[in-house]
């Protein structure tokens, strides 16, 4: 009877003890061994919100500087294009202007390094068709050779005479360009420019006549002159510009006024030569005279380009 009765008392005990047993376990904290707090659960909870918040602060902030460092960016290459096309621009407008000589001389080896070693390469080369006795030496086929070696342009001058006046004489004087081109080998659609000296008697006629004798040939007409307002030259192609609309339109002036003074190509004025109003003005000799290679200096509107050879 005794013993049963304790076996009885140990089975109460235990089965009381099993709910006791998995309380335990349930709130036992395992990371440190001892029974969950239930403050500092909800401590560690805040904080967990509270990290959850600042990481997203801090994406929010990445963002916000990612943002401005990307319109930071932006900003800077919109400055950067605009650098660029201001370069674009400014080198676009001195491409407008083209720098070139002429010379009544032959275009020697010696002559050309002269030029380039003491003003510049020049883009354009003014020579004269055929030799005039004690004014001018005609371009010779070796020269024009020399010269295209070195990419330069020719600008092909007529000036066998001494007298601008007549029509016929104009028509007659075109023909004779004409023929020297064609001797040395001037390529179809250039201009050839008459050579009016500011001494030399002119009429509407002799442009006219110029004009005429080369509009149906294979070569665009130029007249080179001092168109200064108080020359004839300037009042007279004034008038024929009022009279010959197409004229003025086909007609290449090349004008030797202002006058200033020789320079390097680095050196060179504004282009701001002088013709008649409405006027095809596409060269502008600046420089005379030139003490050393005895050359003169121009300044040309780069569109004269396809016109010479």
């Amino acid at each position: 009877m005794g013993e049963k009765s304790d076996f009885s008392i140990a089975v109460i005990l235990l089965i009381l003890m099993i709910p006791l047993f998995f309380f335990m376990i349930h709130n036992i904290d395992w990371t440190t061994g001892g029974p969950e707090d239930p403050d500092q659960n909800k401590k560690q909870e805040q904080g967990a919100d509270q990290n959850d918040d600042k990481r997203e602060e801090n994406k929010d902030d990445e963002k916000d500087s990612g943002d401005k460092k990307n319109k930071d960016k932006d900003v800077d290459e919109e400055k950067d294009k605009d650098k660029e096309n201001g370069k674009a621009d400014e080198n676009k407008k001195k491409r407008e202007v083209v720098w070139g000589v002429d010379s009544a001389s032959v275009t020697t080896e010696e002559m050309y390094v002269c030029v380039n070693d003491q003003f510049g390469k020049p883009e354009i080369w003014g020579r004269y068709l055929g030799s005039k006795e004690g004014v001018s030496r005609g371009i010779t086929k070796k020269e024009v050779q020399y010269l295209h070696d070195r990419e330069i342009k020719i600008l092909p001058i007529y000036n066998h005479f001494t007298k601008a006046e007549g029509h016929d004489r104009g028509v007659e004087l075109a023909q004779h360009a004409v023929s020297l081109a064609q001797e040395i080998g001037l390529p179809e659609d250039k201009a050839i420019f008459a050579d009016i000296e500011p001494d030399y008697p002119v009429d509407a006629s002799f442009i006219q006549g110029w004009y005429d004798g080369l509009k149906d040939t294979a070569y665009q007409p130029g007249i080179y002159g001092v168109f200064a307002e108080d020359q004839a030259l300037f009042e007279i192609y004034n008038q024929v510009l009022k009279d010959n609309e197409e004229l003025g339109k086909e007609m290449i002036i090349w004008s030797a006024h202002p006058q200033l003074e020789i320079t390097t190509k680095d050196n060179a004025p504004k282009y701001e030569p002088i013709a008649p109003k409405n006027s095809l003005l596409l060269g502008w000799q600046y420089g005379i005279d030139a003490k050393e290679c005895h050359i003169d200096t121009n300044l040309f509107k780069a569109e004269i380009i396809e016109y010479l050879w």
